[in-house]
């Protein structure tokens, strides 16, 4: 995913007057309603809130590209409605601020991921591929659903207390497996996203983060990056080579087909949840699977 085109002013315009005097409106007044940027952090947050809230998400087609989303009208009266809105931050998502203040309501809350990870513009900004990240966004966002509902605050630490030993059982459980059997085992990825999760499974990542970030922001490699990139898998200094199967620029292509060319195994991952259809857990669960797979056919040790 890049950062290919500016958010368009035009579309924050259009979507201001169209908000104009809506804030009183009847949208969302009749229950908590929680709105996400993003389907995963959207995901998380329906299960957190159970029966106690409606939750919808912005960008939920896994063929768009978060980085360079222009929001429509109807983004903007979808977020406006939102007694809890989460955003992702770090530079990812900024239209989603923007939109939130052109139409302000009173006893709002804003999660945004990146201030509450002490994160900026410029850091990584796929946090919902770190485990930790997740456990604090999953807290707080409990901590915010208590704040706005305090009668329910019981239920949702219960459902915070079955998502994290229940539903996330699969993923945690495969985190540490990989991380017992394969940490040190050098692998290379095509972009920043699978550097929170390589880095949390204990895995050496070869690939330059010079050569992921410009990848994932879609701006020039450099010819140095490029060489040691092209280098590690022809010369199999890597056991598996990652990609984001959402997001195969040239470059990346290039890679993979001398990844395959060198039989190195290969796993892919996606920035959103793919199919759309699927939980977080269901999504990550089946990702580290074939990462697994995929570390298992390479006779790492």
């Amino acid at each position: 995913m890049s950062h290919r085109r500016p958010l368009l002013l035009a579309t924050i315009t259009l979507a201001a007057v169209a908000l104009a005097g809506c804030g009183e409106g009847a949208a969302g007044r009749s229950g908590l309603r929680i709105v996400a940027a993003e389907n995963f952090w959207g995901s998380i947050a329906k299960q957190l809130a159970g029966s106690k809230a409606s939750v919808a998400s912005i960008i939920v087609n896994p063929n768009t590209d978060p980085h360079s989303y222009d929001p429509t009208p109807a983004d903007a009266r979808t977020l406006a409605a939102a007694k809890l809105a989460i955003v992702n931050g770090i530079g990812y998502d900024d239209w989603a601020p923007k939109l939130l203040a052109a139409d302000p309501l009173a006893g709002r809350i804003t999660l945004n991921v990146g201030d509450l990870l002490g994160l900026r513009a410029g850091d990584n900004p796929h946090q919902w591929y770190s485990p930790l990240s997740v456990d604090r966004v999953s807290a707080a966002i409990v901590g915010d659903l208590t704040r706005l509902e305090p009668a329910d605050g019981a239920y949702f630490r219960a459902r915070e207390r079955t998502f994290e030993t229940v539903a996330l059982a699969r993923y945690h459980a495969l985190i540490a497996e990989i991380r017992a059997r394969y940490a040190g085992v050098a692998v290379g990825y095509s972009e920043s996203i699978f550097q929170p999760l390589g880095e949390a499974l204990g895995l050496r990542l070869m690939t330059p983060y010079s050569f992921a970030k410009a990848i994932a922001e879609g701006t020039d490699i450099t010819a140095a990056d490029k060489e040691t990139v092209d280098s590690q898998a022809q010369r199999h200094l890597i056991k598996v080579w990652v990609f984001n199967s959402q997001n195969v620029t040239p470059d990346v292509q290039r890679v993979n087909q001398l990844a395959r060319a060198a039989g190195i195994p290969i796993a892919t991952v996606t920035e959103t949840l793919s199919p759309a259809g699927d939980s977080f857990q269901q999504w990550q669960v089946s990702e580290l699977e074939e990462l697994l797979h995929a570390l298992q056919r390479s006779g790492a040790r």
